[in-house]
């Protein structure tokens, strides 16, 4: 790549993260190959149509592809800027071990096709250090470049990281005018990246080295965490003592320097109930409230369950709907969600008598098959099923009048129907928290 040329750029992982991001990268006249271990995936883009739901993203996909400045692959190709954008899950120990094989798996492929003048860019949530152990990788892999860091040469490659921060439903918008941090392994790294990006984003991108761009991504996700579980423990105290959740909020943040934010079943999604175990793993004696933040938003999910069981069980024989299964409001993930959680044990109690009413499923997941449950239209649970239990807040929900619900009874994990608070008499479900 040389003076205002724009660059190759081979994005590696084409979820939910990374086919935005290839597809804004390509809208900004930069030809991008998108790389994906499916076969599946690869076509579905190649096509112009896109395997996720994102507003606007399928206009946006179509387009780039027509114009051939976005195609897919499951090979990753020569390119001068490379974006690894792939999933950090758990390790399957039980211990909350970040498992990053599969950044160190996209590493590898790239070190195959990595030249002189390229750079290489993390964006996938990873705990810190991990820009480093992928420096680590090549300078195994490649011995015939100089990376940064390491020696007091001039390095022939670039290594940084800068993870997204975005809100699903507003995935566009939010990675093209949200700030970034660009961490670099070296200063020289971080400048280079910051070019890359400004290319086309228009937020304000910062560079810093790459540990502390890093920890920075923890700790975003980690506040929110911490902050959730406040308001999820406030929600079981309340149903210990009977009271409305929802009118203890309201009328403590009317105090202008509280903001108690909104309970629910817990928190999901591959990021707040994921990123902060991160930081306890890296920092296990330090991290307490951290931990207990995530033990405090897992134990919500139980307690929703202990509550819907009991009133399932004191009214037999009656139709239940469990409204949603996605991790937050008009989104089709289900990633890590409570909703899903709690539907899912209680349709292996109950069996038939549970109903599922998810506008973003085609289908229910497959903890669902053999229980009896069955997926079924929202119009359908208001006329048969005479308890509904909400577990996301998606518009269609929120919309239905006092009169088509007013026959049921109701808990209300969300809050989105405030007038059914007098609709269940026992105490801890009257208050629908």
């Amino acid at each position: 790549m040389r003076g205002e040329e724009k660059p190759e750029v081979c994005v590696i992982g084409l979820g939910y993260i990374g086919l935005p991001t290839a597809a804004i990268i390509a809208r900004a006249n930069c030809p991008v190959t998108g790389i994906d271990v499916s076969e599946a995936v690869v076509e579905t883009i190649n096509r112009g149509e896109i395997h996720i739901e994102e507003i606007d993203l399928d206009g946006l996909v179509r387009g780039v592809v027509q114009r051939g400045l976005l195609k897919a692959s499951t090979q990753v190709q020569p390119a001068d800027v490379f974006v690894i954008a792939v999933p950090t899950p758990f390790e399957k120990d039980g211990q909350h071990t970040p498992d990053i094989s599969y950044v160190m798996a996209a590493a590898t492929e790239i070190a195959g096709v990595l030249k002189k003048g390229d750079t290489v860019i993390l964006e996938s949530t990873s705990p810190v250090g991990t820009t480093d152990a992928m420096r680590d990788l090549f300078a195994g892999l490649r011995p015939d470049l100089k990376l940064p860091g390491l020696t007091g040469e001039t390095p022939d490659v670039a290594i940084a990281y800068c993870p997204e921060r975005v809100l699903p439903g507003r995935i566009l918008e939010e990675l093209t005018n949200n700030d970034r941090s660009i961490g670099g392994i070296t200063p020289r790294c971080a400048r280079k990246a910051l070019a890359f990006y400004k290319r086309f984003v228009r937020g304000t991108c910062v560079t810093t080295d790459a540990r502390s761009a890093e920890m920075c991504k923890l700790v975003e996700n980690a506040f929110r965490d911490v902050n959730i579980a406040f308001a999820n423990e406030l929600s079981m105290i309340a149903d210990h003592m009977g009271l409305d959740v929802w009118e203890i909020i309201r009328l403590a943040n009317r105090h202008p320097r509280v903001n108690v934010l909104q309970p629910g079943p817990g928190v999901g999604g591959h990021c707040i109930a994921v990123d902060p175990w991160f930081i306890v793993h890296g920092a296990p004696e330090q991290a307490k409230m951290i931990r207990a933040a995530r033990d405090t938003n897992d134990a919500k999910m139980h307690h929703v369950v202990a509550q819907a069981e009991k009133l399932i069980a004191d009214n037999p024989g009656v139709s239940v709907a469990c409204l949603g299964l996605a991790f937050k409001a008009n989104i089709d993930d289900f990633r890590e969600s409570p909703a899903r959680f709690v539907a899912g044990r209680l349709a292996r109690r109950f069996g038939e008598r549970v109903h599922v009413v998810e506008p973003y499923a085609a289908e229910l997941p497959i903890e669902f098959e053999g229980t009896g449950a069955a997926l079924i239209d929202l119009d359908a649970a208001l006329e048969t099923c005479g308890i509904l239990i909400v577990l996301v807040d998606h518009d269609i929900f929120r919309v239905v009048p006092s009169e088509e619900r007013s026959h049921a009874l109701i808990y209300d994990t969300r809050g989105i129907w405030p007038d059914a608070a007098a609709t269940v008499e026992r105490p801890g479900l009257r208050l629908a928290s």
